[in-house]
């Protein structure tokens, strides 16, 4: 699924790459500027957050805001379970009745991290889900 990017955006994924030395696919600004999601290409995560994090932290430095780094994966089970994370995630499954609901089995001790504060985590999981594979909605069971 081809994604559009907005003019920050795309500086931001240019900032990104030349700061961590990790391509990134997708940036999604949050509408409150809370934080900056960027999706990082499957196998490259480890170079995007650095020794100690020391590659994000500078990230964040420059743009002033907290980044969240989820890393792609080509199927849509994959990428829901990444979302997610650090969240303990067993298994995605994908429903395709009348909408496309991604149902994840989160262990139940990690349900909140999945959702995260004030449901930032589990919102910003659902907005890429939908961006990157067309899945309407993510249930945690």
């Amino acid at each position: 699924m081809r994604v559009s990017l907005s003019d920050t955006a795309r500086q931001y994924l240019v900032l990104f790459e030349d700061v961590t030395g990790a391509t990134a696919v997708d940036c999604v600004l949050d509408e409150d500027h809370e934080q900056v999601l960027f999706v990082v290409a499957a196998g490259e995560m480890g170079q995007a957050i650095g020794p100690d994090g020391k590659r994000v932290k500078r990230l964040e430095a420059r743009l002033g805001e907290d980044v969240e780094l989820i890393e792609d994966a080509p199927t849509p089970e994959g990428f829901v379970a990444n979302a997610l994370a650090p969240a303990a995630v067993y298994n995605v499954t994908i429903s395709e009745n009348d909408d496309r609901v991604a149902y994840a089995e989160v262990d139940h001790e990690d349900h909140g991290i999945a959702i995260g504060e004030k449901g930032r985590n589990i919102e910003a999981a659902k907005r890429l889900a939908k961006r990157h594979f067309d899945v309407d909605d993510i249930q945690l069971t």
